[in-house]
């Protein structure tokens, strides 16, 4: 029967690869029908590609977020926070020692059309979603020539069975997504059910996130060969019609959409969270009919963009900008004028400079290198940058922990956050690394050239950082070498461990911590752990949160963890950015989401109120 199987996926693949020559990325979508609703908006930052089991940069997740979907959802409106049903028919049956959980999918919810769905006599079929979706997409995350940066996340949470089918792959066999393992598993067509070798109480927020966990379909991975990051076919609200890499994105409405109404649980004293519920509540979603983002680097061109109204909607006001369209923290006059509406929010991320711990400069846990990493540290003038460059849309950072995320508190101080020049100066002095030739510049312990390798890319904003960075270093007397490349290029570098330091912003995929201290485990080195920080007594810590439920106890051993953060400096927590979000009138219903990127499907547009063409 497998034989079989697999000489008809061939069969299929080979169809689809004749019809459909081309990608989806080299695709030009047509233009937007008359009348349609359409947002549109920019990236300051190029997407890597679409498939779930690939990306980990925000920009692409936003995108498949509403192309993909997970069994659960964040509730667009519920602050802090509220997880919802969203494929599942109702919240997962979970044993009393969170090992076991029991999801049961909706039936009726159909991938979007694609060639690949081929029926009896090469006629099309619609193909809908089951439980074996879900088993086949996060094998995906374990299957080694996927190099999945989501591995190492998903591979705490100990699913039964999975590990020896990676081990396999490792020493060259197929990666066998025929296999039933124990773990993870389609008891019927739509009850799917995990079982995991440790308590894991939060695991449901790995169910959440539909930029990881959205269900992918076999047969569409099978048709393109390769293709996956350029050809996604999801469950979800949009569907990819059009991409020209690293310049425009066009997604429509999914015509296989389920029927989803437009519902949500604000609170009770959320006043504008009521008013967008009594005016959307029971609205089939997604309102809107299309989506175009373009990728403008540059500030300017992004900014004015908008001002002419070619854009609905500011992701995040240019910090070059932030002055002007939101002088003293309130809106400008001549926006509010033209009925703009601003939102501004604390988001649940970090920014850090990363150092790599492999490089022979600034990597190791010895003393000296120690000091190095935390003299750099002690340079960087936080209320510099966040008045200079950020316009205040930001507040300093005293630890891994981001705002709205378990175990936050705003009241903590710590040193990670300290400007300390004279200190710095000193440290090195300690350790060796000092003027010998009088040139101004500090050479390393052994004699030889320190130089400081910082990569960065090449925008107008990033130029601004860099002179802030080059300030900084020349104050302590440190030589630095700009490494400037496209974003997506740095992330490639930094994955294997070509960078040697970098400053990276992280935002916070769900309302726990552990995603973060994820970045610091040693066993996710290469994946979220782009500073390859290996350290027992850290991992040791993390193992431990992952496996408590919240308390008093997991609260302490994120204490310990800190601290041992704060002690060696791997990473150089900088900031908690401030999102300064704004929109035309036309854009109805727009809050910006605190977890799961998913809000398109919830705003309306409506033409009437935009300027006549």
């Amino acid at each position: 029967m497998r034989a079989t199987n697999l000489a008809w996926r061939r069969l299929v693949a080979i169809i689809v690869t004749a019809l459909f020559a081309s990608s989806t990325c080299a695709q030009t979508a047509a233009p937007a029908a008359p009348g349609a609703k359409v947002l549109k908006y920019g990236f300051l930052i190029a997407e890597t590609g679409f498939d779930p089991a690939q990306i980990q940069d925000l920009y692409s997740g936003i995108v498949i977020a509403h192309i993909f979907d997970a069994p659960y959802r964040y509730d667009h409106l519920a602050r802090p926070f509220k997880i919802r049903p969203n494929t599942a028919e109702a919240m997962p049956e979970v044993s009393a020692d969170f090992r076991t959980w029991t999801v049961r999918i909706k039936p009726g919810t159909y991938f979007a059309d694609d060639p690949a769905f081929i029926g009896p006599n090469a006629q099309p079929r619609r193909r809908e979603l089951v439980a074996q979706d879900y088993v086949y997409s996060i094998k995906r995350i374990f299957d080694p020539a996927n190099n999945s940066p989501r591995y190492s996340g998903f591979s705490e949470e100990k699913i039964i069975g999975i590990e020896p089918l990676r081990d396999a792959a490792l020493k060259g066999k197929p990666f066998n997504y025929d296999s039933e393992i124990e773990g993870m598993r389609a008891i019927d067509r739509y009850t799917l059910q995990f079982k995991l070798q440790n308590p894991r109480p939060r695991f449901i927020y790995r169910l959440s996130q539909s930029a990881i966990a959205g269900a992918v379909a076999r047969e569409v991975i099978e048709a393109y060969p390769g293709k996956a990051m350029e050809h996604p076919v999801g469950t979800g609200p949009f569907r990819l019609t059009g991409w020209r890499r690293s310049s425009k994105m066009v997604l429509e409405r999914n015509p296989n959409f389920r029927e989803m109404l437009y519902d949500a649980e604000p609170n009770a004293d959320d006043v504008e969270g009521q008013a967008y519920l009594k005016q959307f509540k029971g609205r089939r979603l997604p309102m809107i009919d299309r989506v175009e983002i373009s990728v403008i680097e540059e500030s300017q061109p992004r900014w004015l963009a908008f001002l002419n109204a070619e854009f609905d909607y500011s992701y995040g006001v240019p910090l070059e900008f932030a002055n002007l369209a939101a002088p003293n923290g309130k809106l400008a006059p001549n926006l509010a004028k033209l009925g703009i509406q601003m939102y501004q929010s604390l988001l649940p991320d970090r920014v850090m400079v990363y150092f790599n711990m492999e490089d022979p400069v600034v990597g190791g846990y010895s003393a000296d290198k120690v000091a190095l990493r935390r003299a750099l540290s002690l340079a960087m003038d936080m209320k510099r940058e966040i008045s200079q460059i950020r316009r205040g849309q930001a507040i300093a950072a005293q630890s891994i922990v981001a705002p709205s995320t378990y175990g936050y508190d705003p009241s903590y101080r710590s040193e990670n956050s300290s400007h300390d020049p004279a200190r710095a100066k000193a440290l090195l002095d300690m350790y060796g690394y000092v003027d010998r030739d009088g040139d101004g510049w500090r050479e390393r312990p052994d004699g030889k050239p320190l130089v400081i390798e910082y990569a960065t890319t090449p925008d107008g904003l990033s130029r601004q950082f860099d002179e802030v960075w080059q300030k900084n270093m020349t104050a302590i007397g440190v030589r630095t070498e700009f490494k400037i490349a496209k974003w997506p290029e740095q992330l490639k570098k930094a994955r294997a461990a070509q960078l040697m330091v970098w400053q990276v912003g992280q935002s916070s995929e769900a309302p726990d911590v552990q995603d973060a201290f994820e970045m610091m485990y040693g066993p996710s080195a290469g994946n979220q752990n782009l500073a390859r920080f290996k350290l027992p007594a850290f991992d040791a810590l993390y193992e431990r949160m992952q496996a408590l439920p919240d308390g008093p106890e997991r609260l302490q051993a994120m204490v310990q963890a800190n601290k041992l953060l704060t002690a060696y400096m791997p990473q150089r927590y900088t900031v908690h950015r401030i999102a300064l979000d704004l929109t035309y009138p036309w854009v109805l219903g727009y809050r910006r989401p605190a977890f799961g990127n998913q809000w398109w499907h919830y705003v309306d547009i409506d033409n009437s109120k935009r300027p006549s063409q």
